[in-house]
This record gives structure tokens, C-alpha cells and sequence, in this order.
């Protein structure tokens, strides 16, 4: 074992960079996804049983019968407040109890009165309360369809394809009781469990979300490959434009077309398979996408957001699993990573470098080789014998530092964490019950159980600065590695048979990630005694985990393409809650030419999660390494960044109220423009709400002419080196010029305002907001804070109160306002606290 270890490492840190897909399964060598795929449509076998349904004031129960095995099943439906609708299908009478996801809504989705339109014996008709919509269920055989006027917005079962394998006494069935893949083995002790069904999607042509995945963000049909796989799994330098599994899994579909969009959220955290269809080559009148969600284990339990429009999906979803956590200003600004810097002497080489070349940065980053060994909370005495010594020094500069904590622990007896977990019995058991042990960069490693609440409390307690030696409040974390990754298990993570209590590994894959950050976010909050907002970036997520705190794209490659794709792979992950999502800044494997690099961070600095991040066997690449200038370009993408920080910062505050997401595709502000519907190389920073038009407009490509799409023309334009970014007419977009070293330094800073007026109305007029808080603290939600609205029109600019019962004071102020698409005025008078000022300016 500790041989297979050494030639994994091997391989891990050669140059051989590239995945190796024969570590990962396909849906052949899936034995449920096969199972599942070769039922094809047709007529279904379950019926409703009418004669059994009960309606109350909150739900709808009904039993569905399989005419083939006579297994009874538990229909329940249940009307949501927002334009939601909740479908949930478990066996009547299970064996055992079948897994439900918990912790993932933010509360028990509260419920809005169903009522009974008609009945008979073909089936029901109940009113969703929302104009005309209404939810048929016919009865033979079973299907659900909700129903608007004459429309049909989506149908459930009506391909025939609703499975519900049911809990059984063992018996011999090839596949279901036991199954291999390569040297593993996986027992089956609750035998075939899988669940699926099909959704149909009229009039719908194009489909996004169900990240994490290196793909276009059009969702492509998969009847002539594999569908796409959701299972958390560590892929070493992913392929792209492929369905496979990556290191996140957020069951969330969203569909649009002109005139609606809606969403699909299919709770189950086992491994999942989406399949995908169109009649759009067929040439049909009207166009349709059918869908089909597959779950190893579990229940079906399925949120149908009916929207009508993007934003009201968003609403509609962040009502269900929250919003984006409110994250510390400084934490959007430029992070500075690599596995890894060597000792605190090269930490403090790298921060004087920044000053030295006048780029600003807000975090220093350290990664695995920064401990004692690779045991997480500790540091190597050698290279970071003086922890606070190090940390004091970047305070002092007002800047700050991660580092690294993953949830492999290392089994020594020496360790006191692996001791604690051991001794308190927190760690997974394998099936026999001893503790899982598996290989991870420790070597031998346990895997605490995050699922337990106790477990998740004591982790937390882990990062009081009494228990975490050497740290200050300017360490914050990062949780790599939480799929779990596991070098010696199947598909580099943890056998399924493993277990968290009475549940099996498989039913709670997904959640494992969610977990970790959860409990890792608890920590860096309990230890400032609940006062500071944390920051914690996770590699593995679910849904849910906007609530707390940030992903990166994994372990990308200096590739051109790799570069291209992070912006479809951000893209997709707002549309599902996740907004603070940004990947490696020049790419994790290999060495990007200068051009390359320079236009990472070009890219870089305008989403929402801005970090340099290279692996151990690539050469150094901080920014003043290739040249001044080189130098100079990277410096100016920076600055351009610090310089939009209020922007960046009103609007996560944005998409923690509301659940609008911070980077968007163009689709989501002109939602009746097909042209936009398949565009994923331009996005939008920034929202449109009625009569507020602010965003900037980014597109990127690899050369130097390329052609921009505003909704409603073209623009080619050539841009060499400069950065193509545009704030919309009719905005207004608070800057901060004077850019220092870090954003704390620029805390009080003055403010300029950029009034870009719309140049395609007669009346020239631009809105806008401005946010002000203290920035790191909990204290907005006791209304410490300003948030103003800002307003351009007959010549004039005001601002009003959005919130007149809060209170903040800054010691900011308005410096400048730059007024774009006016002419010259010949006076200026300012009037603020009853005083009046005139400016003659043509002097």
C-alpha cells in the first residue's frame, strides 16, 4: 500500500500532466446508471391509486403502484410559497428508511394552500394559486404536468421513465448485490437502491447549470455520449468539454427561452446522472428538451421553480438554500498563492515584492507544505518556527494570510487531533466498523465524519486561537481536498460502502465538502466570539455551500482553452447561488507563456474570486518576473480591481439579500434576446433592476481584434493589450483612485463616482448605488451601514436613503464625479447640509 502511494505521488508531481480517465467511471461501468439507462421511453408502469389520495391544507398524498413488482409507492406534492413546487416520491413501506438530505434548506420551505379543481377517474386537477396554473395528475399510467392558460410548462413521467428501485431481501442479480471497478470492491448490503425520473421541457431549446463540470454553459444533449455525472471526485487536470464528474455537484437545472424561465432542483446528495435531449435537430414546430435525473440512492425529492423570469429563479432558490455569504471586503481582493512558498523568509520576500513593484494584495497564501508533516493546524518548526512573528509582520502592512486545512488527518499517536478524533470515535467507519483508513498526503489517513453535528462543533472549537497555535485573526482557511480525495480509493475517493452512523457512504458523497466548509466557516466565526465575517475557500461543494464562503475551479492547466473555460465554469456556478467562484490565475499545471499570463490576469481581475495559484514542479511566476513590461500590465489589472472595489463589494452585498448572482451571462438581463442565449465568453458584473442599468461588459478571446455583442448589435473592436471592459449608459459606478497597498489601506479612502449617461434616450439619465460598511464585521445586520441610491437626471445628481433606520458613520467622502457622454457645463453648484456652492467652469 505504501508502495501504491509513492507511484501515485510520483505521477502526481511529474510532468506528465494529464487525466487519466481510466480512474473514473462511465455510466457502463456505473452499474445503477447502466441499469437506469437502458429503460427507454415508453408507456410508464406506475399508476396513480386515486381512491387513496388525501389533500390537506398543506399537501397532497397519494400511493403509485408498479403494475410489474406491485411495490406501492408514497406520492407527496406540496405548493411552496414563491411559485414553487415541491414533488417528493419514497417506497410506502421501505425495508429501512431511505436517506434525505439534510441541512441543505435553510428551514422547512414553508407551504402555500393547494385546492382541488377537479377530480375523476383519469386523474386530479389542483390549483397552484398563481393565475391559471394548475398541476395535473393523470392516473394510467402516472404523470405530472403543471399547467399555465393552455401551456404546458413541464411534465413529470411523461417519457415513462419514472424507477424507483426498491429496498429487498438479497438475492442473486448481477450488479446489485456487489460490484468492481479496476482493484476495488464495493459491498452492497442494501442491494439495488437507484431512483429516476424524466422531466420534459416544452418549448425549451437551451438548458445550463449542474456544475461543476469544464464545459460550454449551454447544457449540451448527451444521447451520444454520457450524461453528465454529479459525484464530488478529485480529477487530476480535467479534461475539457466533458461531461465528467469534477469536485463540486449542485443538482440545479435552469431552462429558458423567451417568454419563461424555470428551474429544477433535484435534492439527493448520491451519485447522479443527468441525461439530456432535444427534438431541436429533428426540426420539430416546436422545440422541447427532456431531461432525466438518475441517483444511486435516496429518495426523489424535486423543487420545480417555476420563475417566471431569471431573477425570480434566483429568489426562488436562494428562498430554499440561502444566499451568498456576505464575505470580508478585503477577501475580494487580489490573493497570491503557490504550493509552495518555502519558509517566512521567502513569505517575506514575496510581500516586499509587492511594494517594491507597487502592485497591491490583500492575502498571502500557504498550502500543505507549510505544516509539521502534513498535520493540519500545526507548522513545519523548521521553515515557520514563528508563526505570529509572520503574521504580525503582514498585519502591520494590513494585509493578511491562508492557509491550508484539509479534513485527511494523519493517523499518528503523536498528533494530538488525530487523537481527539479517535478518542471521541469521530472518524468514518469502514463496513466492519473500524475506522477508514485511507492514503492522502499524510500517508496513512482517517476521515473525521462531518455529517455529525458534534463533529462538525468540535472541528470548529479547533480554530480558537488557544487550540490553533501560531494563529492570529489574520489567518483565515482553505479546505482542499474534501471530496474526499483519497489516493487509494476507488476513483481517488472513499468507497461507498464506508459508513457515517447508520448511513452509507453513497448516500451522502456529496455533502461531505458542504460539510467541511461549514464547520471550518463556524470556527473562524466562534473564535472572533460570532464579530467577524470568515473567509473559506472549499474545492468540493453542493448545494447550499454559498452560504459559506468561496470555490476556485480546481486544478486547471496554462492553457489558453483552460483560460476560456473559467468563465463558462463561473458562469454556471452563479446561476446556482455559488457567486464568489474565480479559478487559478495562470493555471495550476504547467508554465503559461508571458502573453498567457498577462491575460489571466486581465480576465482574473474581473471575477468575482481573484487568485494566482501553480503547482510545486512549475517555476516561480510573481508578477514582476516576466519583464517591466510585463510588469506593467499585470499591475494595471490589479489596480483596476482595487480601484472597483466599492463596486465589487455592493454587489455581494446584492447577492447576499437577494440571491442575484454577481457574474452573469448576458441571457439573464436580455432574457428575450436569443443571441445571448448560448453566449459564454462576455458576461456582466452587476444587476438591472427596473431603471437601475449598472454593469460592466467583459468579453475575452485569444487575440487582439475580436467582436463584442451588445444586445442588439456587434462591435469589433481591437483592444492589444488593454482590457475589454465597458460600463453600460445610463449607470453610475463608485470607484476608489487612490489604490494602496492593500484594500484596508484604502478604507477611508474618498470615493469617485462615474456617471455614464444613457446616449440612446433624449433625456440623459444614469442610476447606481453605493454601499458602505465596516467591512469585516457581522454589524450590517444590526443596520450598521450606508447603502444610498444615486440618480442622474435633468442635469442633476442626487442620492436617497435605501435604508433610513441604519447607521454608519465613514470617514469617506465624495472626491470627484466624472460625468461620461455630457458636454461641458458652464456651472456646477453643490448643495449639501442647506448650503449651496457655485463653480464657474470655464474658468
Amino acid at each position: 500500500m505504501a508502495s501504491a502511494l509513492v507511484l501515485w505521488l510520483a505521477v502526481y508531481l511529474s510532468g506528465t500532466w494529464a487525466v487519466d480517465k481510466g480512474n473514473f467511471k462511465t455510466c457502463d461501468q456505473s452499474s445503477f446508471c447502466k441499469r437506469q439507462r437502458a429503460l427507454k421511453p415508453g408507456e410508464s408502469p406506475y399508476r396513480a391509486l386515486l381512491e387513496t389520495m388525501e389533500l390537506t391544507n398543506t399537501r397532497l398524498t397519494l400511493q403509485l403502484i408498479n403494475d410489474n413488482n406491485k411495490v406501492h409507492l408514497l406520492l407527496e406534492l406540496y405548493r411552496l410559497q414563491g411559485n414553487i413546487t415541491r414533488v417528493k416520491i419514497n417506497e410506502l413501506k421501505p425495508l429501512k428508511p431511505r436517506y434525505e438530505v439534510p441541512d441543505v434548506l435553510i428551514r422547512e420551505p414553508p407551504t402555500e394552500p393547494l385546492s382541488l379543481l377537479s377530480q375523476d377517474e383519469n386523474g386530479v386537477v389542483l390549483s397552484l394559486g398563481v393565475e391559471s396554473q394548475r398541476v395535473i395528475i393523470s392516473a394510467r399510467p402516472f404523470r405530472l404536468d403543471i399547467v399555465e392558460g393552455h401551456e404546458v410548462l413541464m411534465s413529470l413521467n411523461s417519457r415513462g421513465l419514472l424507477a424507483f428501485e426498491h429496498l429487498r431481501m438479497q438475492k442473486v442479480e448481477e450488479g446489485m448485490w456487489e460490484e468492481t471497478f479496476k482493484s476495488h470492491s464495493d459491498g452492497k448490503p442494501n442491494g439495488p437502491s437507484s431512483v429516476s425520473l424524466d422531466f420534459s421541457l416544452p418549448g425549451v431549446e437551451h438548458v445550463y447549470g449542474i456544475p461543476e463540470h469544464a464545459d460550454t454553459l449551454r447544457l449540451k444533449t448527451t444521447d451520444n455520449g454520457d450524461p453528465y455525472r454529479l459525484y464530488n471526485l478529485d480529477v487530476f487536470q480535467y479534461e475539457l468539454y466533458n461531461p465528467m464528474a469534477l469536485y463540486g455537484a449542485v443538482p440545479v437545472m435552469l431552462a429558458h427561452h423567451a417568454q419563461r424561465t424555470t428551474g429544477v432542483f433535484w435534492l439527493n446528495a448520491a451519485e447522479t446522472w443527468v441525461d439530456i435531449s432535444s427534438n431541436t435537430e429533428l426540426h420539430f414546430e416546436t422545440p422541447q428538451t427532456d431531461v432525466r435525473w438518475i441517483s444511486e440512492s435516496g429518495i426523489i425529492d424535486v423543487f420545480i421553480m417555476l420563475g417566471p423570469t431569471p431573477k425570480d429563479v434566483f429568489s426562488q432558490y436562494a428562498s430554499l438554500t440561502g444566499t451568498q455569504s456576505f464575505p470580508p471586503l478585503t477577501s475580494l481582493g487580489y490573493h497570491q498563492c503557490r504550493w509552495n512558498y518555502n519558509d517566512q523568509e521567502d513569505v517575506q520576500s514575496v510581500d516586499a515584492g509587492f511594494d517594491e513593484h507597487d502592485i497591491p494584495y490583500d492575502f498571502i497564501w500557504l498550502d500543505i507544505e507549510h505544516t509539521d508533516g502534513k498535520r493540519y493546524f500545526t507548522w513545519d518548526p523548521h521553515k515557520f518556527a514563528t508563526p505570529k512573528e509572520m503574521l504580525q509582520g503582514i498585519m502591520d502592512k494590513k494585509r493578511k494570510m491562508v492557509a491550508i486545512v484539509d479534513p485527511h488527518i494523519k493517523v499518528d499517536s503523536n498528533y494530538k487531533i488525530h487523537n481527539e478524533i479517535r478518542s471521541r470515535g469521530f472518524y468514518i467507519k469502514n463496513k466492519d466498523g473500524g475506522d477508514y483508513e485511507g492514503w492522502c498526503w499524510p500517508g496513512s489517513a482517517g476521515y473525521p465524519d462531518f455529517t455529525r453535528a458534534d463533529m462538525r462543533a468540535w472541528w470548529a472549537s479547533m480554530f480558537a486561537y488557544d487550540q490553533y497555535e501560531g494563529s492570529m485573526e489574520n489567518l483565515y482557511t482553505w479546505n482542499d481536498m474534501n471530496e474526499p480525495s483519497v489516493f487509494n480509493g476507488p476513483e481517488v475517493t472513499m468507497h461507498k460502502d464506508a459508513m457515517h452512523g447508520d448511513w452509507e457512504h453513497r448516500d451522502v458523497h456529496n455533502l461531505y465538502g458542504f460539510y467541511v466548509q461549514m464547520a471550518t466557516a463556524e470556527g473562524l466565526i466562534q473564535r472572533s466570539g460570532g464579530v467577524e465575517r470568515p473567509f473559506v475557500l472549499t474545492r468540493a461543494f453542493f448545494a447550499g455551500s454559498q452560504r459559506y464562503g468561496a470555490v476556485w475551479t480546481g486544478d486547471n492547466a496554462a492553457e489558453w482553452d483552460h483560460l476560456k473555460i473559467s468563465i463558462p465554469m463561473c458562469l454556471s456556478l452563479g446561476l446556482v447561488g455559488i457567486s464568489f467562484c474565480g479559478a487559478d490565475v495562470g493555471g495550476f499545471f504547467k508554465s503559461p507563456s508571458t502573453e498567457l499570463l498577462v491575460r489571466w490576469y486581465q480576465t482574473g481581475a474581473y471575477q468575482p474570486f481573484f487568485r494566482a495559484h501553480a503547482h510545486l514542479d512549475t517555476p516561480r511566476r510573481e508578477p514582476w518576473l516576466f519583464g517591466p513590461e510585463n510588469t506593467a500590465l499585470i499591475r494595471d489589472a490589479v489596480r483596476q480591481r482595487y480601484t472597483l472595489m466599492p463596486y465589487w463589494y455592493l454587489q455581494f452585498y446584492q447577492a447576499h439579500r437577494t440571491g442575484q448572482p454577481v457574474m452573469r451571462p448576458l441571457w439573464v438581463e436580455y432574457p428575450q434576446d436569443p443571441a445571448t442565449f448560448a453566449l459564454d465568453d462576455e458576461f456582466l458584473i452587476g444587476e438591472t433592476p427596473p431603471k437601475l442599468n449598472y454593469f460592466l461588459e467583459i468579453s475575452y478571446k485569444n487575440n487582439f481584434g475580436i467582436v463584442l455583442y451588445f444586445s442588439g448589435f456587434n462591435l469589433k473592436p481591437s483592444f492589444s493589450f488593454q482590457i475589454p471592459v465597458f460600463q453600460r449608459g445610463g449607470s453610475i459606478i463608485p470607484r476608489k483612485l487612490r489604490v494602496r497597498r492593500s484594500s484596508s489601506c484604502m478604507e477611508h479612502d474618498p470615493y469617485s463616482l462615474y456617471v455614464a449617461l444613457n446616449p440612446q434616450v433624449t433625456q440623459k439619465t444614469a442610476e447606481g448605488e453605493l454601499y458602505i460598511d465596516d467591512g469585516h464585521t457581522f454589524n450590517y445586520e444590526k443596520k450598521e451601514f450606508v447603502h444610498r441610491r444615486l440618480s442622474f437626471a435633468n442635469n442633476l445628481l442626487s442620492s436617497v436613503d435605501l435604508a433610513p433606520d441604519a447607521q454608519f458613520t465613514t470617514h469617506s467622502w465624495i472626491e470627484r464625479i466624472i460625468i461620461l457622454g455630457a458636454s461641458k457645463p458652464s456651472k456646477v453648484t453643490l448643495k449639501t447640509a442647506g448650503k449651496c456652492f457655485t463653480m464657474d467652469s470655464s474658468r
